[in-house]
């Protein structure tokens, strides 16, 4: 299984639930996939005083987390990458509307940027993308991580949540999952080994009056 799968069956089982549960429990908060003619009016006045909103992460904030989430969720041959879905702008917005989120993200940002400092004299956006998988790599494995980067590995899942969450829930996303919504079923009845199996057979009637796709 490659890394895209598992993460499409991670964000199916476990990961990601905490986040897409918690927003689902909103009226006020929806996702990327949702249109407006699905929104009651409150939900909209809502996303408009969001919007209206200052902006809670700074350019250079929001860089590291493009950055972040295009190695969490990267484009491949079939989707794109998570700054192509605007994973981003979701985290932006769901910093805003679930505040809990602030304050661990932020800091978790801030420490992203003094672990690459110390690695490596610069900020993690200004590193090579091989010593961004190199830090990466340190905090993204709970059970392998030292404990000295105890902290990175809380705030690297936090950001697996929050991109996998905002990646899967965008039309980017959506399309990724394969999810097809209702569709309508064609049936051409019970296939002939299995009726032969139980003693059974359609009639010449039956046969006729059934419609082959």
């Amino acid at each position: 299984m490659d890394r895209r799968n598992s993460i499409k069956a991670m964000f199916l089982g476990t990961v990601s639930a905490g986040v897409f549960l918690e927003a689902c429990k909103s009226e006020k908060t929806t996702v990327a996939a949702v249109s407006d003619a699905d929104r009651m009016q409150e939900e909209k006045d809502y996303l408009v005083k969001i919007n209206a909103e200052p902006k809670f992460f700074d350019e250079h904030e929001m860089a590291t987390i493009t950055v972040l989430g295009d190695i969490i969720m990267p484009k491949d041959e079939t989707s794109g990458s998570a700054s192509e879905a605007k994973v981003p702008e979701f985290i932006e917005f769901i910093v805003k509307d679930m505040t809990e989120h602030q304050i661990p993200v932020r800091g978790g940002l801030r420490w992203l940027d003094l672990h690459s400092f110390n690695k490596h004299g610069k900020s993690f956006v200004s590193c090579t993308h091989e010593q961004q998988i190199g830090i990466v790599d340190e905090i993204a494995y709970p059970k392998k991580a030292k404990p000295e980067v105890a902290q990175g590995v809380s705030f690297f899942n936090k950001m697996r949540d929050l991109v996998t969450t905002g990646y899967y829930t965008s039309e980017i996303g959506v399309k990724d999952l394969g999810y097809m919504g209702n569709q309508p079923n064609q049936w051409n009845g019970v296939p002939d080994d299995v009726l032969k199996h139980h003693g059974f057979a359609y009639t010449e009637k039956e046969l006729k009056e059934c419609i082959s796709f």
